[in-house]
């Protein structure tokens, strides 16, 4: 495949100052300085007005199936008139705008109005609201927040929790309520309050939740955004050469989402097309629907969102050449992607257009806006993920046994919402963020190869024998030697004999390896003997040939058919699993699998 052309884009070339650290260590930079940034977001949407007054900004999907859609220039006035009735409305630094609802037009331009003009806002996972049944969550950051304004897009949707939840005085604008605020004639004071907000300006809170489940709010600046818009652009140039034409679902109350993508398609004149699915039964149909209709110039997924858009692609002819006719940038980020969906996609684009497609990934946080480092030329496999971002340092700071990652610069968080405790123990004596991530670099000769996730060090646990297992790295592996069977997993192992694993089959891939029906039911495909038969030989060869020993054998695993749990913080809604939650809430199934005598679940790999 390598002397298979690549099709051409415009990326920076890769140039990295490495400076080592006395006692183990280094500090990265870049030998690109960090252009010149805008000082809000504001100031993007204004300028696109000017420029592209007619290109498209966001489109979304009507109840009827048309595209629905907002230029650039109506973005604009819509945000200037929304702006002046949420100032008319006391609304302010002290009383934010709170979201309920998830990716759509009037979600986009309500928080780009209420930005522009110093009104943080707070979009909130959909899921805290229709998944859960007791709504902690959302009481919780409304606690935190105290908004002055909520929207949800829908009142039949979200009926419940808007009736659990004491939003106190706070003016609620429910569906068609939202039109009322776009009736405001704009005024001189609110470009007073657009002049007024500087990078330090609190643009919004974005809310993630560690192990405890417990949600933190990040404070996120317009210095952080913009910032790391110009990082971006500077390490891909050819976002800013075509305009990029975007398809995606990725949830705007995530940083990936609601920082990298929506801000992207705004820093480059972009038009973004608002996927309505998502990597879940059900729901991925719409997703091949809308790429099979709009073919994006890049495209930004999850690995669980490649694995399960894949099957499309291979199966439908017309969707494959659609999605490669122009896509010249493929992304993913937020987990490791495994070698099997990699060698799946290029093997696609390669067969569709004669073609490799540059594929990247990238590092970042919630904390970082998101990036702080980013592949930026065409790697073979994946796994890397990349280079310090242009204005950025990292530093690969000893911990334990590995190099923990940690940042600073314009794009790092100032802290945490009302959690000074938890602002104080996030960074360093020098003032760098500490991740909680290992890396290691490509060439610790040469930098500027990028550096490899080595792992989550809060995650890696020793055996009883004392070896490390590093489960960032081994979960992504083992996924791939049982694929296509195997959806995901958590590693267990701390302080016993041996690793083991809990994981979630892929209901697609059972009934294909079986000869199911689409009518067969999950626990019957995962008690075939033939599922089993598989699993074993598959991550037996694994062992066989992981070349780790202890560190890389599973010897045993257990099926489970109870999907992870949002409301227990197993996963989030952009389908990250959390294994040390998931590992306590399962302690039973853990149990079972180093029982003496295990069970007639229980795979048993030799």
């Amino acid at each position: 495949m390598t002397s298979t052309p690549i099709r051409p884009i415009s990326l920076a070339t890769p140039s990295i100052a490495a400076t080592p650290l006395p006692g183990g260590g280094v500090i990265l930079k870049s030998n690109d300085p960090l252009g010149e940034y805008e000082t809000q977001l504001g100031n993007m949407m204004r300028h696109w007005a000017e420029v592209r007054p007619d290109g498209i900004f966001l489109a979304e999907r009507t109840a009827d199936g048309d595209w629905r859609s907002v230029t650039y220039s109506d973005a604009r006035a819509q945000c200037d008139a929304i702006s002046q009735s949420l100032l008319d409305r006391g609304l302010g630094a002290d009383k934010p705008v709170m979201l309920l609802s998830g990716n759509g037009i009037d979600h986009g331009l309500l928080s780009f109005a209420a930005m522009q003009v110093g009104i943080p806002i707070a979009p909130v996972s959909p899921a805290y609201s229709l998944m859960s049944t007791d709504f902690a969550k959302v009481k919780l950051i409304r606690e935190l927040v105290q908004p002055g304004l909520v929207y949800a897009a829908s009142n039949a949707q979200f009926e419940k929790v808007l009736a659990a939840v004491p939003f106190g005085d706070a003016e609620m604008v429910i569906g068609d309520d939202f039109r009322e605020l776009t009736d405001a004639a704009p005024g001189a004071g609110m470009e007073d309050a657009f002049r007024a907000v500087t990078g330090d300006t609190i643009a919004k809170y974005l809310f993630t939740s560690g192990s405890t489940g417990t949600p933190k709010g990040v404070i996120n600046t317009q210095r952080m955004l913009c910032s790391n818009q110009q990082m971006s652009v500077q390490q891909i140039p050819y976002y800013m050469e075509v305009a990029p034409v975007m398809v995606d679902w990725l949830p705007w109350n995530h940083t990936f989402g609601g920082n990298y993508v929506l801000n992207l398609a705004l820093k480059t004149g972009g038009t973004l097309y608002i996927d309505e699915g998502k990597p879940a039964p059900g729901l991925i149909e719409k997703t091949a629907a809308n790429l099979k209709d709009i073919a994006p110039t890049a495209y930004y997924n999850v690995p669980a969102g490649y694995g399960m858009l894949l099957p499309f692609l291979e199966n439908d002819k017309e969707l494959r050449e659609n999605f490669f006719s122009r896509v010249g940038l493929i992304f993913y980020a937020a987990a490791a992607l495994s070698a099997d969906l990699w060698q799946r996609l290029e093997r696609l684009a390669i067969e569709t257009t004669g073609e490799r497609i540059v594929m990247v990934s990238a590092f970042g946080s919630t904390e970082s806006a998101p990036l702080i480092t980013g592949a930026h030329w065409l790697v073979d496999r994946p796994g890397n993920v990349g280079n310090v971002t242009p204005g950025s340092q990292v530093k690969l700071a000893p911990e334990e046994n590995k190099l923990e990652i940690r940042g600073r610069g314009p794009n790092i968080t100032p802290g945490y919402l009302g959690r000074p405790d938890l602002t104080e123990a996030a960074f360093d004596d020098d003032g760098f963020f500490r991740f909680g991530d290992a890396m290691r670099l490509e060439d610790e000769d040469d930098a500027s190869l990028g550096m490899w996730f080595d792992g989550r060090v809060a995650e890696d646990f020793k055996l009883a024998s004392g070896t490390w297992v590093h489960p960032g790295v081994l979960r992504p592996d083992l996924i791939a030697a049982a694929a296509p069977v195997i959806q995901d997993a958590v590693i267990a192992g701390h302080d016993r004999d041996y690793i083991t694993a809990l994981a979630w089959p892929n209901l697609a891939g059972l009934r294909g390896l079986i000869g199911a029906g689409d009518d067969a039911d999950l626990a019957t495909l995962m008690s075939d003997a033939k599922t089993r038969d598989f699993v074993r030989d598959a991550i037996g060869a694994h062992n066989q040939t992981s070349g780790g020993g202890s560190s890389r054998a599973v010897k045993r695993l257990l099926l489970m058919a109870e999907p992870p749990q949002i409301d227990a913080n197993e996963i989030t809604d952009k389908g990250y699993v959390n294994q040390r939650a998931t590992l306590e809430r399962r302690a039973d199934l853990v149990a079972r699998l180093y029982a003496e005598a295990p069970d007639a679940e229980i795979i048993v790999i030799d």
